[in-house]
């Protein structure tokens, strides 16, 4: 397994896979591997001829009172990881190395961003657009691999490869879950066991949802929303920050006074939410599919 710590190292290593004509499957990460990054290589490994994990805790996404400088790091555990799923070149660059000046260029998707973890963290889509737009130059991936723990994320990054005609084909692969529920995420660790008993309801909350909708597609987005943010509130002492039913993978807006199966005939919607438990905030979403009957996709 090549590592390489500069730009320079990576692209000397990408440019011999060029020369031999060989596919690359791409996996960005911030680090703190888990299952769910595992799917990922896999899912990479699978597809391509050549994979590159990169590792990278990215500054120009986090705002000024989140938890860069406590977000979990672990080199030696990340490379045993990689190595067991097969990964053929690793990116750990510094920030000096991907900023060593302060960048003037911004990229910025609209609309997409305007809800969801977009509202609530201002800024944060404009440092993710701009650090997966720098790694796509740098290695210039064929397929690019993304969780869809964060949906949102997926829609923009879909949004800003159309936009800028980027030669990159977004590969979304499902959310990775504990056998209890709880989706996958480097930032669990910090929950204490109070709130790691109490975060499953964000996924048991879905679930019950989509049981309901199965039975009952008169619902409206809003007694969606109340069934999930009163399921919540009744099970957990979490912090809501958002529950939200939105047209995917727009992320516009439902008209509210329709039944789901009225706006959603043959489309999908995603419900999302986000909790913070103590200081760890915490994301989840399901993604649902109306025709003949509701399906959870």
């Amino acid at each position: 397994m090549n590592i390489c710590r500069t730009k320079q190292q990576l692209r000397l290593a990408i440019r011999d896979a060029q020369k031999h004509q060989q596919t690359i499957g791409f996996v960005p990460t911030m680090g703190y591997l888990h299952e769910g990054h595992a799917s990922l290589l896999r899912e990479a490994r699978s597809d391509n001829d050549v994979v590159v994990l990169s590792i990278f805790v990215n500054p120009m996404q986090f705002g000024p009172n989140e938890d860069l400088d406590r977000y979990p790091r672990d080199e030696e555990r990340d490379l045993a990881l990689a190595a067991s799923c097969g990964v053929d070149i690793v990116f750990l660059p510094s920030v000096e190395e991907m900023y060593p000046k302060k960048p003037l260029t911004t990229i910025k998707v609209e609309e997409v961003t305007s809800r969801l973890c977009g509202a609530s963290r201002p800024g944060h889509f404009d440092g993710v657009g701009l650090v997966v737009s720098k790694l796509f130059n740098i290695v210039q991936p064929q397929r690019a691999y993304f969780g869809m723990k964060d949906a949102q994320q997926v829609a923009v990054i879909e949004q800003m490869v159309q936009d800028l005609d980027m030669n990159v084909d977004i590969v979304h692969c499902p959310i990775i879950r504990e056998p209890d529920g709880l989706a996958l995420s480097s930032r669990n660790v910090y929950l204490s066991a109070k709130h790691r008993m109490e975060a499953t309801t964000l996924s048991k909350s879905l679930n019950k949802l989509h049981h309901q909708l199965k039975d009952n597609n008169k619902m409206t987005s809003d007694e969606c929303v109340a069934f999930i943010t009163n399921e919540i509130i009744t099970n957990t002492s979490g912090e809501i920050d958002y529950v939200e039913l939105l047209h995917y993978p727009s992320l516009t807006a439902v008209q509210d006074r329709l039944s789901i199966a009225e706006s959603f005939e043959n489309q999908r919607f995603i419900v999302a939410v986000a909790v913070k438990f103590g200081t760890t905030r915490l994301i989840d979403n399901a993604l649902f599919q109306v025709g003949e009957v509701i399906e959870r996709v």
